[in-house]
């Protein structure tokens, strides 16, 4: 059946996530760490077609990370900023990316290395997201997405690039949780809004601790 053909891509694209992704994953979850205990923000932009909203102000996620709003939020030199392009050439993305490394803004970009390396830049400088940011993570989605061939269809089923973004961000959110936990900080993790009491807990306990410490 197509479902267990379906199982079998992703238990695989996730397999390769973690044998070849490891090291910067860690190194991700490090920077964060060190970024929200040295007072700089971590702002989330669209990942994929996103799943940055899986990790932004929800039950069991850290409330240090923020949406990036375009004409809205004001990033600073030390703020990371997490940006996401597949091909690694969209233009918007990059024109963002190539404007914040230049102002001293950390950026982490999501790209698929197999994608990006098929496909031609388009940012004036020449140069594709992998090429120039901060630290590249590679969501090891195939080249075009789709990762299954299915008869009777001409284009290929089945997009990776989500579903391995999101993995890799609740990976080094845990690698980050860790380390500030180690560090001598105890992240505000929310609580889930609709358990009962969850929402006091958010607005009387973490809320407050994230204004006043950032963490």
């Amino acid at each position: 059946m197509l479902i267990d053909r379906y199982h079998a891509a992703i238990d695989e694209l996730l397999k390769t996530v973690r044998e070849t992704q490891r090291e910067n994953i860690v190194k991700a979850g490090e920077l964060v760490a060190e970024t929200v205990e040295n007072g700089g923000k971590v702002y989330l932009s669209l990942i994929v077609h996103g799943i940055e909203k899986d990790l932004i102000y929800r039950g069991g996620g850290p409330i240090f990370y923020k949406e990036y709003k375009e004409g809205e939020t004001e990033l600073k030199e030390g703020d990371i900023l997490f940006v996401s392009s597949v091909s690694g050439r969209t233009k918007k993305v990059v024109d963002l990316a190539w404007d914040c490394v230049h102002k001293g803004i950390k950026v982490i970009a999501f790209t698929s290395m197999t994608y990006a390396t098929q496909v031609d830049p388009v940012h004036e400088s020449g140069k594709k997201l992998y090429e120039f940011a901060t630290l590249t993570l590679d969501n090891c989605a195939p080249a075009a997405e789709a990762m299954l061939e299915v008869e009777g269809i001409e284009a290929r089923f089945a997009a990776a690039s989500g579903i391995a973004s999101d993995y890799i961000m609740w990976s080094l959110t845990s690698v980050c949780v860790e380390k500030m936990l180690a560090d001598g900080y105890t992240p505000g993790i929310l609580k889930s809004a609709n358990f009962p009491g969850g929402n006091d807990y958010n607005k009387t306990v973490i809320e407050p601790h994230y204004d006043e410490f950032g963490w």
